[in-house]
């Protein structure tokens, strides 16, 4: 190794951007089925301002155990730089994506220079895709993909007892997707379209342009107008922003239609069968498979990572600070030199 210590952003206790500190601490070392990379880009993702909270607020029956300090981080594109000894399908200098080890470990040290990487959360970064647009790729791109194409596992979600099922998408379905212009939210707006479904957008004024250019079919205000007053028959709603208001879209579904909040909320299941609806959802999880799935899109041009700001990894609070203020259209990164 060219060097024994890198910069990588910590935190020591929990509390707002201001916790985030840059300091110097070791690179780690891959250990058997991993490989070291050295990260280009970080994608941030909700996951990263719940956890420098603390999770507040998250019963502590679902809130898993933090050790601190801690490296915050799942996302990354960045190039390969070492391998352990039983890992065949990277080699050094390769160019990858990854989605490191989410949910098993929320947070998986990637504000670094270096982050250790499960080989089997590793996709192969399209040469067509610069480092910032990969880097918003995973975590967001898995979400929409596990909620409406393949969830691709077999784990149980541990907000419900129901497993999630896709519903199948075609011509004849109608999509409704809020928080349309976020970063899950503009990528399933696409692959809803990929599947060629007719696509509702919900999301605030200024985002109207952005997502019929990415193929939105109707575009609904929700500063102007409620949703749930402006459509009816629905086939399927994702609800990007879930939580205890996702409620309020049942009303919008068709007899046999399916509402999948992807932060889930509060449920009456007497409800839901006297209404003929479905209401599942699933916890995104690490697949480098499904991964690379995407990244043939992206490097298609099928889908397009947007990017709403980036920062320099230094300046981490700065882009937690911004995350903050909300309305973002696509993806916040931060950059390494």
């Amino acid at each position: 190794m060219k060097a024994l210590t890198m910069k990588a952003i910590r935190l020591h206790e929990f509390g707002g951007p201001e916790v985030l500190r840059c300091e110097e601490v070791p690179v780690p070392g891959p250990a058997p089925g991993e490989v070291l990379v050295r990260v280009h880009a970080v994608g941030l993702n909700p996951p990263d301002w719940y956890v420098r909270e603390g999770m507040p607020g998250i019963p502590p029956e679902f809130r898993p155990p933090f050790d601190l300090p801690l490296i915050p981080g799942t996302d990354v594109s960045g190039v390969v730089e070492a391998v352990a000894a039983d890992v065949h399908d990277f080699t050094a200098g390769d160019e990858v994506i990854a989605l490191l080890r989410f949910p098993v470990r929320m947070q998986s040290g990637a504000y670094a220079e270096y982050v250790t990487a499960p080989a089997g959360d590793l996709a192969r970064k399209p040469a067509g895709v610069d480092h910032v647009h990969a880097a918003g790729l995973p975590m967001s791109g898995l979400t929409a993909w596990q909620y409406l194409i393949e969830v691709g596992h077999g784990h149980p979600s541990p907000f419900q007892e129901a497993r999630h099922r896709p519903a199948a998408l075609n011509g004849e379905s109608t999509v409704l997707i809020n928080g349309a212009a976020g970063g899950v939210g503009h990528l399933a707006v696409q692959l809803a379209k990929w599947q060629g479904a007719r696509v509702v957008a919900v999301a605030s004024g200024t985002h109207e342009r952005f997502l019929r250019e990415l193929g939105a079919d109707e575009f609904i205000d929700y500063t102007a107008q409620r949703p749930e007053d402006a459509v009816r028959d629905i086939d399927l709603v994702l609800d990007t922003v879930g939580g205890p208001a996702s409620r309020r879209f049942l009303p919008v579904l068709r007899r046999g239609g399916a509402l999948y909040p992807v932060y889930f909320g509060q449920f009456d299941d007497e409800e839901n069968s006297r209404r003929g609806v479905t209401v599942t959802g699933t916890q995104v999880r690490a697949n480098g498979a499904q991964l690379t799935e995407l990244a043939r899109l992206a490097d298609a041009g099928t889908l397009r990572v947007a990017i709403d700001s980036t920062f320099p990894l230094t300046d981490a609070r700065a882009a937690h600070r911004r995350a903050a203020r909300g309305h973002l259209q696509g993806k916040i990164v931060l950059t390494l030199p």
